[in-house]
């Protein structure tokens, strides 16, 4: 059990109010994280590579990924992040408002780890961040941070 160790979690969300209402149910729940916030596909890989202003962007635990958003969507990000050697082990979880089944089968396609739809209710919205990161703190394996 690592509950207490603190992750470093990459959010990658388009809408400042949904980023915010994010970035305050990980601060609300019971787990220690340290959230990083990328307003695009764009900005999400350039931290990840640490290039530009991100140079010493740590490497996240966990990427919580939108899936439609301006200049280079979820899909794509997902994409470049399962192509890429330094970056394909670092598990995503598809978090957005599609219920689709072509973009579920899409996601899972292209290598999410996880699909979830947003909620709609907050608090079921703060319960969906309690419990995956209940799930992926104690009860997945996740690769040791490189």
């Amino acid at each position: 059990m690592i509950q207490n160790k603190e992750f470093n979690i990459l959010l990658v969300e388009d809408s400042p109010s949904d980023a915010e209402l994010a970035k305050l149910a990980f601060t609300n729940s019971s787990f220690k994280s340290n959230v990083n916030h990328a307003k695009d596909g764009v900005e999400a890989l350039a931290m990840l590579r640490c290039e530009g202003n991100f140079v010493d962007y740590p490497k996240p635990d966990l990427i919580f990924l939108d899936l439609n958003m301006p200049r280079k969507d979820g899909r794509q990000v997902l994409h470049e992040l399962k192509m890429d050697k330094t970056l394909i082990a670092i598990p995503v979880i598809m978090m957005t408002t599609s219920q689709d089944e072509t973009d579920v089968l899409e996601c899972y396609r292209l290598g999410t780890n996880s699909y979830i739809v947003k909620p709609v209710e907050l608090q079921d919205f703060f319960r969906l961040i309690e419990e995956t990161q209940h799930y992926w703190r104690n009860i997945s394996i996740l690769p040791p941070r490189l």
